[in-house]
Order: C-alpha cells, then sequence, then structure tokens
C-alpha cells in the first residue's frame, strides 16, 4: 500500500482494550436521558419515578447481559476501580465481624491473586498486605499466560476468604480458566453455600477485558463478584459490580456476597452506595449491554476476523522467524479482538519506540517509561517471556468496526517505521 497519497491526519486506532468509542445508539439514549429524565430519582413525583424506572431497567439489561437470576445482584459504581476496592474491603469487613464472633480465627484474612491482574486490584491487595490487615498469595501464570488450578487450590489456608482472578488479561487477551476453577472448589466442598469452613471462600473476576468480546454468564463461571468496565464495551465511563445475593434474606443454601459500604450517606443503592444517581451514564449502560446481549456473536466474529487477518498480514510481511505473538499459544485461548506482538529481529525496536514512529497507528505497549529509565512489560515477564522480547511488544486491540483496509494501512505504516529506525 502506498501511503505518500494518505492524509496524515488519519490515524488507525487500535487501542480497544484501552477504551472504547460510545456507541451511536449508547450516545442517544444518554442525550435523551439528560433532556428527559435529569429529575432526582429518589423523588416520588412522576418525573423522579421515570427517572428511577429508567435506572431499573438498566439494572435489568445489565442482568441480562451476564446472565444473572437477579438484577437486585447489580450495584452502580463508579468504575472498575471503584468495583475492585468495593469487593476487597466488603470481604475484609465481613472476616472482621467473623473473627468477633469467633475467636479462634486468625486475626488477618488471606487473599489469593494472579500475578498479572490489573492495578486496581493488585495494589488494593498489597496495600492491605503492606498495613498489616491481610495476608496475599499469588498465583503465578505459566508460559501460555494462564493460572493453573491446581496451584490456586493449593495456596488456600483456613483464613482464605478471597480469591480474584482477571476474567481476560488486557495485554495479552489470554482467557483465565474461572469456570474450571470454580468447579474444583466446588466438588472439594470449598466454595459451596454448604460448605464447613469457619471462614467463607468468595471468588471474584474482573471482567472489564472479556464483556463484549466474549460470552460472560456468571451462572456458568459461578463466580460471587464480577465486575463490569462500561467503556470497555463502547458505553460511558462507570461501572457496575455483580455481588451474588448481596441483597438476599438469610435463607438456607443461599450463599450470599457481602457488600460493606465504602462511602455513607443517603439511601441510594440500598443505602450501599450513596449518592444521587448519574442517571444518564447509568441509562448508556444499560444500552451498551442491551447491544452486547443482542450482537455479542457479530462483534465477535468481526474482531476475531480482523485480528486473525493483521496476524496473517504480520508473517506475510515481515516473516514468522521475525515475530512473537505473546499469549498465543495451542495452550490458551485469547479474547477475539487481542494480538500482543514483538518485533524480535532488533532490540532498536522497542515498542515505544516503534509506536513513537509511526504515522498512522496508535495502540500502546505494557512496557513504560518513566524519567527516561525503560521498563519491560510486567504481564509478558511474569510469563517468562525473555526481557528483549518483552521490550519489543504492541498489543494491537481491534474494535468493532475495524476493517481490512485498516489493517493493511497499519502493516504499511509499520514496514516504513521499521525501516527508518
Amino acid at each position: 500500500m502506498d501511503l505518500e497519497n494518505n492524509d496524515l491526519n488519519q490515524k488507525i486506532y487500535l487501542d480497544f482494550n484501552a477504551t472504547t468509542p460510545l456507541d451511536k445508539q449508547v450516545i442517544d439514549s444518554i442525550t435523551k436521558a439528560f433532556s428527559e429524565n435529569w429529575s432526582n430519582p429518589s423523588s416520588q413525583y412522576v418525573a423522579g419515578k421515570q427517572a428511577k424506572s429508567e435506572i431499573n431497567k438498566s439494572r435489568q439489561l445489565i442482568a441480562e447481559m451476564i446472565n444473572a437470576n437477579s438484577p437486585r445482584d447489580i450495584l452502580f459504581v463508579s468504575g472498575g476501580t471503584e468495583a475492585n476496592n468495593l469487593v476487597f474491603y466488603s470481604v475484609f469487613k465481613h472476616y472482621k465481624n467473623l473473627v468477633k464472633e469467633n475467636n479462634e480465627l486468625k486475626v488477618k484474612p488471606h487473599f489469593i491473586i494472579s500475578n498479572v491482574e490489573h492495578d486496581s486490584v493488585k495494589l488494593v491487595a498489597e496495600n492491605y498486605e503492606k498495613d498489616n490487615l491481610a495476608e496475599i498469595s499469588y498465583a503465578n501464570v505459566n508460559s501460555h499466560g494462564t493460572v493453573e488450578v491446581n496451584d490456586i487450590i493449593g495456596l488456600i489456608r483456613p483464613n482464605t476468604i478471597l480469591i480474584s482472578i482477571m476474567l481476560a488479561n488486557n495485554e495479552t487477551g489470554v482467557i483465565q480458566p474461572l469456570k474450571e476453577l470454580t468447579l474444583e472448589l466446588k466438588k472439594l466442598g470449598i466454595q459451596s453455600s454448604n460448605s464447613t469452613r469457619a471462614v467463607p471462600l468468595y471468588v471474584h473476576t474482573d471482567a472489564a477485558q472479556a464483556i463484549g468480546k466474549i460470552k460472560v454468564d456468571v451462572e456458568d463461571l459461578q463466580v460471587d463478584y464480577l465486575t463490569i468496565v462500561g467503556h470497555k464495551f463502547y458505553g460511558p465511563k462507570i461501572g457496575a459490580l455483580y455481588a451474588r445475593n448481596f441483597l438476599a434474606q438469610n435463607i438456607d443454601n443461599l450463599k450470599k456476597a457481602p457488600i460493606c459500604n465504602l462511602f455513607y450517606g443517603a439511601g441510594q443503592e440500598n443505602g450501599l452506595r450513596p449518592g444521587t444517581e448519574n442517571t444518564p451514564m447509568i441509562v448508556g449502560l444499560g444500552k451498551a449491554a442491551e447491544l452486547v446481549t443482542k450482537n455479542l456473536e457479530q462483534y465477535s466474529s468481526h474482531m476475531k476476523e480482523i485480528r486473525d487477518y493483521l496476524e496473517e498480514k504480520l508473517i506475510e510481511n515481515f516473516g514468522a522467524e521475525n515475530l512473537s505473538f505473546n499469549g498465543k499459544s495451542n495452550k490458551s485461548t485469547r479474547l477475539p479482538n487481542t494480538c500482543n506482538v514483538s518485533f524480535i529481529q532488533s532490540q532498536e525496536f522497542k515498542g515505544y519506540v516503534v509506536l513513537g514512529r509511526c504515522k498512522y497507528l496508535e495502540a500502546s505497549t505494557g512496557s513504560c517509561c518513566h524519567s527516561g529509565e525503560f521498563k519491560a512489560s510486567k504481564i509478558l515477564l511474569a510469563m517468562n517471556i525473555d526481557k528483549s522480547i518483552a521490550s519489543n511488544a504492541l498489543r494491537l486491540s481491534i474494535g468493532r468496526e475495524t476493517s481490512k483496509n485498516d489493517i493493511d494501512l497499519v502493516i504499511q505504516d509499520l514496514k516504513d517505521t521499521l525501516n527508518l529506525i
């Protein structure tokens, strides 16, 4: 492809794992809510009740998207970071209440996370440990990027109250074996509602990267908590948390995932997330969820077609021997839109250098460069990928409207850029 006649202002965005634009239908729903549903949802007059009705409709749509048994299991929050913090805080508080009732329990709870979690999980857990409030164990991923279920089982202690494993990795797209984990936990009688453990064990997954790309079903996964992030699936920058039966009364054989207040105020979200609801953004989140429910198969198949075309063209133009597709393996499954690739023929092809010189491609790396110090991706290093390969990695993530023409332009842009380095 000849790039000489291309507009230099034209950009090809391949960073959809970072954030997505608002879908046109989502924009329309938000705009309508701004003009028609601006009233306080807690008010008892007609306009307030209409706003409340729209919030409840969105709650139902989100529940349907993840196959939750009840919309009452959905709690609206500001985003994924708040949702993840809320999960850790809730189980921490719950453990403290258990200690008051049973003085034989260890003073501190125990959390298990993987070594490739997003910072909104990793740093939360680490800070509980740093403040001497909790113990942490890390389940290391293998060279394919997945955790081993047996390794996690082996880390469980009598005071383990939470296992938090992301559903899909944001850099490699590798999908974690959550269903296999919960099946094994139930088989061992550890996670079930009739477990004899003094400390209940809850499983949380941050599904931010998975929703809108693959089917996410809380009944299939059998998780207790699941984090939902709107801006990852063409919705607004708010989020929601699924917490299994968190509003249920004490009914026999019904496991209830606790939710404890991070904030205190009025009675919104059953008093658990107070503050006047952001009705237009909640409506937009509901519309984005509705679109996923209706069109997931179409979205997923298109992304996979374009991602596979991208990888074919990379091999065709640069040679398989000069590339490393990080996370791509017959022993792991990836999101349909994600390609993590390193150009390995030269150490000069560091990811941030390549992206900094591309004219058209907008993408990201998992590496960072602060104050002149370059650091390779922690995720790739955790997979025991050589530092020289990890340093050269690019994360290319496909969107719903990415075309083969876009990919052709990106390939030529990369060829021109590497020739100049």
